[in-house]
């Protein structure tokens, strides 16, 4: 008669589980690196440049090929026997992306980003009257700045209104903007300030310095003793999602263009673009 066999412990066949589920499956991860290239590349590839790019030889990389395309995550074209990716690719793409929340995403990785610059750190959307607040995260050390949520930030006066006017390029907001601009230019001039655009060439340079920076940055402006920047987020269409803000005491937030802060926006920025679906051209 045959042993008997001890009873499994629930705890062990957890454990055993949970150690398969980390492992994974390699052959899926290593397939994967020639949708990631087909995926960056600027037009379809060959399958010797598809393959070395991917760090694979040409045999292994064409039998994942087959794969997918019977899957549909990859076409060939016959007569150039160059691959694309496929319809398959696209479906899963835009389901993604109407999945994807903007704001949700800049607000978890918030914190990452605060423990970089130090500093406060805000979350900004094209609202009905402007540029607004719709996040905002300050840190323990931080000088109190009279800006709340649901504020409504000016144009021409604060980085995160020099910011959307950079880059609300079309739509309904750059429709709304322009009101808001000469309506704020006026004041300006009423007041005397030299600190601020005061016509519509000066604004164009406000509006070219940022856009070639990146950054909307404002020193002292709005107001005394503080400083900040706006970094620009793009969706999968080039439209501005939102503003990532970073402002502090002008005493210790280093607003030079090429700064830590700046950098760390701009770095923080684009992996957020890149992840809503934004390819620059």
């Amino acid at each position: 008669m045959a042993p008997t066999q001890p009873p499994e412990n629930p705890a062990d066949t957890a454990r055993s589980d949970q150690g398969k589920a980390r492992a994974g499956i390699q052959s899926v991860e290593v397939g994967f690196a020639l949708l990631d290239v087909l995926a960056q590349a600027p037009a379809p590839l060959m399958l010797r440049d598809l393959a070395s790019a991917a760090g694979m030889s040409a045999a292994k990389a064409h039998r994942y090929l087959v794969s997918f395309q019977r899957l549909g995550l990859v076409v060939q074209d016959h007569s150039s026997t160059r691959y694309e990716l496929g319809p398959a690719t696209l479906r899963l793409g835009l389901a993604t992306l109407s999945r994807l929340d903007a704001v949700k995403m800049a607000r978890e990785r918030l914190p990452a980003l605060m423990a970089e610059t130090h500093h406060t750190a805000a979350l900004a959307v094209w609202g009905n009257h402007g540029p607004t607040l719709v996040h905002w995260q300050e840190t323990p050390l931080a000088v109190p700045v009279n800006l709340r949520l649901g504020d409504v930030m000016p144009l021409l006066s604060s980085a995160t209104g020099r910011c959307f006017t950079a880059f609300v390029s079309h739509g309904a907001g750059a429709d709304k903007a322009r009101p808001l601009i000469d309506k704020e230019l006026a004041m300006a001039r009423q007041l005397g300030r030299k600190d601020l655009p005061s016509n519509a060439a000066q604004v164009q340079e406000m509006v070219e310095e940022t856009r070639q920076q990146g950054l909307g940055r404002a020193v002292n402006v709005l107001l005394p003793g503080i400083s900040g920047f706006c970094a620009p987020v793009l969706d999968a269409d080039g439209h501005l999602a939102l503003g990532v803000v970073a402002l502090g005491s002008s005493a210790t937030l280093e607003t030079d263009w090429q700064g830590p802060i700046a950098q760390a926006l701009r770095t923080f920025s684009a992996q957020l673009s890149a992840d809503l679906g934004w390819r620059p051209s």
